[in-house]
């Protein structure tokens, strides 16, 4: 069945029994009720610390065919997963479905898990190395495709009870008696743990795991509440692997291209304004585009409303200059960002169904530009950033289709060839995010409007940025490289590898193992 994106969905499958394919970004209406946990009477005197990981997976009551989750603010310095997964192992509890928030490189030793039938399903927004290539290439080896969803696309599919989660088992770095729990402080500080709050508050039950079990937390981002069980543990992860040191702005002179031309787009717009507001990734370009946000706020004199995160040291720096007003932080990627959330009042830790849950009043709904990243784009403004040139799952959905939606400029940046391969193609390898969700494409070589904002075409008519049609830009990097081949892909619907769901959970697409 074709959908709304051009994609055609194999709706024989049995997973997808049911289920509708994507018609559009608020085209399916809300009709569900948020889910609810189970009651538990708590007496006085009762206990919530746990002696061991063992201990807990029985008190939780974990069994055959359940489902257990977990976050990924620890990125690759996680130990957690790990820890329980090694303890579930060796009691031979099997047919589980892992519901993580994503998944990083550190989590391949899951491959070991999935052959002998621990685990059995897969639903995540990042799938990466050797993971990755793993479920790419071996159709079948889970019981049903890996489900592949947004930030908000998740946070609203475990506030319904879509995604029912039995047991959460979520990492926190500092955490009391009682199970109140934060990210900002311990030696595994993370900042926030928007993905955390919302499995806490959703799951049957819930267990923390900490390196830092101190006499009182405040402020807390899990309040007690949420909580059944706390777990002590040597170490939940590699603070290497966590946080960096203050991200820095990119020396690529492709990328530092990429961000003048994105942030003289964002100034000749019109857009940096008093009180405008503004999320910008963690990589290179979008950093460098802050910087060109501060300089213009000043020239300006005006101050910008807030910036949503993913935060980094560079919005950090915007606050502390004055030159926004406040943070909104889901996930914190430096130690800068950190110490900001913990110490600046006017930088909010929110939830992941604050962030981008399509069912409620999220902060994506609010902003007036979002800067976004690409793996490729095509010549209908589609964007993937879940596989690579060689059709393997390898990125993440993250937070890109809430945002694309949500904000009312989209920008898309990306290099016009990367590896030796365009990066404008006639169809993406999947759509991640559709392009009736993206207003413009920044290349170094230049900017696309895209037709459905005539009002920009318009605006721009006169402008002295290098501005062309998707396909010139596509020609472009034909001329330099050549037209690529298309990645060959199974056409077998046993061969489906993951099912994409759009945010509101209508189906985008399918990734099928790549014929290498």
């Amino acid at each position: 069945m074709l959908n709304k994106a051009g994609r055609d969905i194999p709706m024989n499958l049995p997973c997808l029994e049911g289920r509708e394919v994507y018609q559009g970004e608020f085209a399916l209406a809300t009709n569900a009720r948020r889910a609810g946990r189970p009651v538990r009477a708590t007496r006085p005197g009762e206990n919530k610390v746990v002696a061991s990981i063992d201990e807990v997976i029985e008190k939780a009551g974990l069994k055959d065919g359940m489902s257990i989750s977990f976050h990924h603010h620890f990125r690759n310095g996680d130990y957690v997963m790990k820890l329980v997964m090694e303890r579930i192992h060796e009691k031979g509890i099997k047919d589980l479905t892992i519901l993580s928030s994503s998944l990083a490189p550190c989590h391949e030793f899951l491959i070991d898990y999935i052959k002998d039938g621990t685990v059995t399903a897969i639903e995540t927004s990042g799938l990466r190395d050797a993971l990755g290539k793993f479920l790419s290439t071996n159709p079948g080896v889970l019981k049903r495709p890996v489900v592949i969803r947004s930030h908000g696309g998740r946070a609203r599919a475990v506030s319904c009870g879509e995604a029912h989660i039995d047991v959460a088992f979520l990492g926190v770095p500092t955490c009391d008696p009682r199970g109140n729990a934060t990210g900002m402080m311990g030696k595994a500080a993370c900042g926030a743990l928007g993905y955390a709050m919302v499995d806490a508050h959703f799951a049957d039950k819930t267990v923390l795991i900490t390196d830092n079990l101190v006499d009182y937390v405040y402020p807390y981002s899990i309040p007690q509440t949420d909580v059944d069980y706390v777990v002590e543990v040597e170490a939940i992860g590699d603070p290497a692997g966590i946080a960096s040191g203050a991200i820095g702005i990119t020396k690529n002179p492709v990328q530092l291209k990429i961000a003048e031309l994105a942030a003289e787009f964002l100034d000749q717009a019109d857009i940096i304004k008093e009180g405008f507001s503004f999320q910008l990734g963690a990589g290179g370009a979008p950093l460098a585009v802050a910087k060109f946000i501060g300089q213009k706020l000043k020239e300006k004199e005006v101050v910008g409303g807030f910036g949503v995160g993913g935060a980094t040291g560079v919005l950090v720096g915007m606050l502390e200059d004055g030159l926004i007003k406040a943070i909104y932080d889901t996930q914190t990627f430096d130690t800068t960002a950190a110490a900001s959330l913990h110490d600046n009042p006017n930088h909010i830790e929110m939830s992941a169904s604050m962030y981008a849950d399509p069912w409620t009043d999220c902060m994506t709904n609010y902003l007036d530009v979002v800067f976004l990243g690409a793996t490729e784009v095509d010549v209908n403004f589609n964007v993937n950033c879940m596989t690579d040139s060689n059709g393997i799952l390898m990125g993440a959905s993250g937070g890109h289709s809430d945002t694309a939606a949500g904000a009312k400029v989209t920008v898309i940046t990306c290099p016009l060839i990367r590896g030796r391969l365009p990066m404008i193609r006639e169809n993406v390898q999947t759509v991640i995010t559709p392009g009736t969700s993206v207003d413009v494409i920044v290349t170094e070589r230049g900017l696309a409007i895209n037709p459905n904002r005539q009002d920009l075409i318009e605006k721009f008519k006169d402008s002295n940025l290098p501005i062309y049609t998707i396909e010139e830009l596509q020609k472009m990097a034909y001329d330099r490289v050549g037209k690529p081949q298309d990645v060959e892909v199974s056409d077998k619907d046993e061969d489906v590898v993951a099912i994409v769901e759009y945010r509101d959970g209508s189906i985008i697409d399918v990734v099928r193992k790549p014929l290498l």
